[in-house]
């Protein structure tokens, strides 16, 4: 697949009131602000089975959100769906929205996490920590030329090709 024909929804989640948690929704923040072509972003504060008809819109979906247990800065790693036995707006995860994708609408959407690593989430206040800052640095260092490129396919053998939505601009 060309990198012109792919579309990415990139779907930043978490709490900005809890300090680290907000790292998914401030990645989400500054690659809205790039407004880079063929590039959707959502922020939200936690994932709903409603994501699953706009990830089903696109042909690549990547997952952002703040991460207390990965290795510094970030991991990024490809996702399988996995249908859950209910959903709850507390605890859907990104691997049950793309099995609702792929099961409700047909989807054949491939799936990505980005964790970001933070450090302070045990407090309410907005802003992030010096470290968590930093790791966000290197994530969006990392995923802007991906998404520039769109070239999902250096990453995984596997298509995302099938959408059965009409591509974004």
């Amino acid at each position: 697949m060309g990198a012109a024909a792919v579309s990415v929804l990139l779907i930043g989640y978490g709490n900005p009131g809890r300090l680290d948690d907000g790292l998914g929704p401030a990645l989400a923040d500054a690659i809205a602000a790039l407004n880079l072509p063929h590039v959707t972003v959502e922020s939200d504060y936690q994932l709903q089975p409603e994501d699953a008809a706009q990830i089903a819109c696109h042909d690549v979906v990547i997952f952002a959100d703040a991460d207390i247990k990965c290795a510094e800065p970030f991991r990024f790693e490809r996702i399988e769906p996995k249908r859950q036995t209910s959903f709850s707006s507390h605890s859907t995860s990104p691997e049950a929205l793309l099995a609702l994708a792929h099961d409700a609408f047909g989807a054949s959407t491939p799936g990505y996490v980005l964790g970001i690593r933070g450090r302070k989430f045990d407090e309410f206040g907005e802003g992030l920590s010096a470290a968590a800052q930093a790791n966000l640095d290197a994530a969006s260092r990392f995923l802007l030329p991906l998404l520039k490129t769109r070239r999902f396919d250096t990453l995984t053998t596997q298509s995302g090709a099938g959408s059965p939505c009409a591509t974004p601009s």
